[in-house]
Parts: C-alpha cells; sequence; structure tokens
C-alpha cells in the first residue's frame, strides 16, 4: 500500500510541473505547458521527491548524449543536501557496527555532524591514540527507501518506453539501471574505503594529489573511520588569490591528477565536484590538492582509452573522417551509420569551435557538441565513459575557474601522445611479450607430454572423424534420394506430355 501511494505521490509531482507536455509529446491535447522552461520544471519536480530522485537527478545531468543542454544546466544544480539524523542514532549506529562504546573508540566524537547527505553523514572525532579523523555512518534504513524508490523508477520507465515516442531514444530502462548501480556503489562503504585505499597507493610516490589514510580496524558496511585532512574548499578562489597562491600552477595540476587517473592508472575519481576536493597552500607557490568522498570511481577497457586518446587527438588535428571511423570501429555508433555521413555531422558541430586558438576551446564545449550528433545516430555511449565525460567537465570547469588562460590541450596532449606510443611499436611488444613470458614458462615443462600425448591419439581421433564423416555422407544421402525420385517423377511426367504432343 505504501508503494501505491509513493507512485500516486510520483505520479502527482510529474503532472502538477506538466512533463507529460514538456517531455512527451504532450499526449494530453488539452493540457498546455505554462512555459518553455522544462529543465526547471524537471529540476523542481525532482527536488520535490526527495534525496534518491535528487541523486537521479544529479546522474542525469552527466547525460548529455540523453539530453539538450537546457535540461542539463538545469540538473546540475540540484544539491543532495538533507537534514542530518540525530547524534543517538550516529552513536547507535557506530557502537553496533564496531562492537564497543563510543568512549572505548574515542577520546572525543562532535554531536554535530560537519556533512549530511542522502546516503551518509560525516562526524568529526578524535582516537584514543590521538589522530583526529572522521566518521561516515550510513542513513538508517537508507538502502529500503533507494530500493523502493528506485522499484518504482522502474516502473515508470517501462510505461515510457513502452508507450511513448521519445522513450525508444531515452532509453530510461537503461538509464534507471544505471543509477541503480551507482547508487548501489555508494551504499557500500567497504568498497569506498577500498577506493581510497587504492587511490591512495597510485599516488603514494606522487605530490599532485593527497588521499587520506583508512583506519581498516574502524571500517564495516556502515561506517567507515578515516585521516581527517586540513585544507581549504577548491573554490575558495578569492581566498587563495589574498594568499597569493599560485593558480596557473593549481590550475595545471588539476587537469594532470586527471590524466594520470584515465591513462597511467585507469582508476579516476569520478565525483571530483568542489565539494569533494580541497587544496594544500602550506607552499603557494607549489600548492597540491586533497580528494575526499571516493564512492564513485571509474576504469576503462584498453580499448575505451585507446578510442578515447585517439578520438581526442583526431578532433585536435581536425581529422574529423578518422573520429568518424573510430565512432564505427568502437561500436559507440551503430554499424549501419556511413562513415562519411558521420564525419560531415561532426565537421558542421566542431569547426566553429576550432576557428578559436586551442588554449580558448572547451574541452566540454566539444564533448557537448559531439553528443549532440550523437543524438541523432544513435550513439551507446558507456557508463565507464558517462563518468569519465562528467569528471573531465568537472576538472575543466575547475581549471577555468582558477586560471581562466589554463590552456587545457597544452597540458593534456603529452599524456595522451604517450600514452598511444606506449601501446604501439616495438616497446608495446616487448612490453606484451614480457608479460606473457611466465605464462610460456609455466607451460613449457609439460609442452613435451602434451606433445606425445596428441600424436599418440592422433590416429584415433583421424578414425573417429573418417567414420563420423561417413555417417554424415550417408545422412546426406538417404535424404537426397526424396528429392530424386522427385524430380525423376517430374522428369517422367514431362517425358509424357511431350510424347502425347
Amino acid at each position: 500500500m505504501k508503494q501505491f501511494l509513493r507512485l500516486i505521490q510520483i505520479l502527482s509531482a510529474i503532472w502538477k510541473e506538466k512533463l507529460d507536455v514538456h517531455f512527451l509529446g504532450n499526449p494530453l491535447r488539452f493540457r498546455r505547458a505554462d512555459s518553455d522552461d522544462r529543465g526547471e520544471a524537471l529540476r523542481r519536480t525532482l527536488e520535490s521527491l526527495g534525496p534518491v530522485f535528487i541523486k537521479l537527478g544529479q546522474a542525469l545531468s552527466t547525460r548529455p548524449d540523453l539530453f539538450p543542454p537546457d535540461i542539463v544546466s538545469a540538473l546540475s544544480k540540484l544539491q543532495d543536501r538533507v537534514e542530518p539524523f540525530d547524534n543517538a542514532t550516529a552513536r547507535a549506529v557506530i557502537e553496533a557496527q564496531l562492537g564497543q562504546p563510543i568512549e572505548a573508540l574515542f577520546s572525543e566524537f562532535s554531536a554535530s555532524p560537519m556533512a549530511a547527505a542522502s546516503i551518509a553523514q560525516v562526524h568529526p572525532a578524535t582516537l584514543t591514540t590521538g589522530e583526529d579523523v572522521v566518521v561516515k555512518v550510513l542513513r538508517p534504513s537508507v538502502e529500503k527507501r533507494v530500493a523502493k524508490d528506485i522499484a518504482l523508477m522502474f516502473v515508470i520507465a517501462k510505461l515510457v518506453q513502452r508507450f511513448f515516442a521519445e522513450g525508444k531514444r531515452l532509453r530510461p530502462v537503461e538509464v534507471v539501471d544505471e543509477f541503480q548501480k551507482t547508487a548501489e556503489d555508494e551504499l557500500d562503504l567497504m568498497r569506498e574505503a577500498a577506493n581510497c585505499a587504492m587511490l591512495g597507493k597510485h599516488f603514494e610516490h606522487n605530490d599532485l594529489l593527497y588521499v587520506p589514510k583508512i583506519y581498516w580496524d574502524l571500517c564495516r558496511e556502515r561506517v567507515v573511520v578515516m585521516e581527517r585532512i586540513y585544507g581549504h574548499r577548491v573554490s575558495e578562489i578569492e581566498f587563495f588569490q589574498e594568499q597569493g597562491v599560485n593558480m596557473e600552477v593549481l590550475a595545471r595540476k588539476g587537469v594532470e591528477i586527471f590524466f594520470t587517473q584515465v591513462f597511467h592508472n585507469n582508476f579516476f575519481h569520478a565525483d571530483m565536484h568542489p565539494g569533494n576536493v580541497y587544496v594544500d597552500i602550506s607552499d603557494p607557490n607549489d600548492p597540491s590538492y586533497i580528494a575526499l568522498d571516493f564512492g564513485i570511481m571509474g576504469t576503462l577497457t584498453h580499448n575505451d582509452r585507446n578510442y578515447l586518446a585517439e578520438n581526442l587527438l583526431g578532433f585536435f588535428r581536425r581529422d574529423y573522417r578518422k573520429v568518424a571511423e573510430l565512432h564505427i570501429q568502437s561500436g559507440w555508433v551503430p554499424s549501419h551509420v556511413r562513415a562519411e555521413e558521420l564525419e560531415m555531422a561532426i565537421r558542421t558541430v566542431a569547426e566553429p569551435i576550432f576557428g578559436k586558438p586551442l588554449k580558448d576551446i572547451s574541452f566540454g564545449v566539444v564533448l557537448l557538441r559531439l553528443f549532440s550528433v550523437a543524438r541523432r545516430y544513435e550513439m551507446i555511449v558507456q557508463p565507464q565513459l558517462v563518468l569519465l565525460q562528467k569528471t573531465l567537465l568537472n576538472i575543466e570547469g575547475l581549471g577555468r575557474e582558477l586560471y581562466p588562460d589554463l590552456d587545457l590541450w597544452a597540458t593534456a596532449k603529452p599524456f595522451i601522445e604517450r600514452w598511444i606510443d606506449e601501446q604501439k611499436g616495438i616497446r608495446a611488444l616487448g612490453r606484451g611479450l614480457k608479460d606473457e613470458a611466465p605464462g610460456w614458462a609455466e607451460m613449457l615443462p609439460t609442452l613435451p607430454r602434451m606433445t606425445h600425448q596428441y600424436l599418440s591419439q592422433r590416429p584415433k581421433m583421424d578414425a573417429e572423424l573418417a567414420a563420423r564423416l561417413a555417417q554424415i555422407d550417408q545422412s546426406l544421402n538417404r535424404k537426397r534420394w526424396p528429392d530424386r525420385l522427385l524430380w525423376l517423377a517430374i522428369g517422367a511426367a514431362l517425358a509424357a506430355i511431350v510424347s502425347q504432343i
């Protein structure tokens, strides 16, 4: 009954903001939208439906391959902010998960959370050994609420996909399915702790990015304890300028971090909005970054990284035929699309952009223009590439805010060219042989035995194959006899007819 009432609430919110009119081709003729501001109407609807739908809207804001810029822009304003749950509940969850009273675990534990969102909230604390930490606590019963709302999202998505013309292009069931996977990842705090540890390992000897330490003895399914970091939000631009921070270095390092994660580590932080990025300005001339919140991470297959690198180089070399062919070869665009036609469409949207100096060209604009083409050619965007695109837009936005003259391409190009060079040629071949050598060495001692077994069994295998072929031939001959008799009968009948003429 509760699910039914929740469904009615969702449908009422959709009806109130006239989303059926805005998005589904006005199926009811007597209803008219009050304005053309469909993005804001969708944003208000999602906000009214609560945190899970707000997170869905944030996910949709990263899909310019499915939605036009006005909707993407409106949804990007959604904020995942909710009232914190009470201190007594937080303490009860921590004590139940860790099996000890708060006083035995922490010398200090703040009753007031420093941050609260739809999935969890964070409390500052101090360990009995003196280290400052933060304690992330999952909201009570959040899994059930998320699961119920996502189940209703699937119901609505299936209805839209089945009964409305735009449903097939928007692929709502696929979108909800991707959102479900992301939400489930965020609900798994042990997974987040593992992500944090992995990212920290990758930057252990690299001062570009600092990653907090995880206290594994104090981590469970619903509680994670990690080192508390002290820095400044990356959005505090005026403060940085007042402190004499080298903004060009700071902006460039942000881009280097992104491309290092993608092309060197193949493990990238996919939620790099300003709230999750802090800056250490203890050395204003050489500032560094601090990462937080590791619930959403991304990786790419070798082929996707290769196609991504080749695509970016193709774009900036204005080799649109290469870009079109890569899209078709990778399966991002259906194989029935002609490369010449796709090349012309890409050229049409890209040439106006590349009329500017490279330092003035936005990767984000290139991607948005590309996705506008993609919507016309049924482009299938893989979830990990969506995460990558979202992260790249965030990084570029941050970089340009910090240092408006940032030449993103000049910073990115060496990473891309070096990665492509490493994947091809003699060095790549040598590395491949080196990687395969342990497996070959393991198999080598068994090679004489395998050869002897094959040679000793070869006569028997040949005899079995010959017998099987003979059986097949006999079977085919038996099947041919009725056909032969039929043709003989037809021939005899024709001969009889001719003899009577």
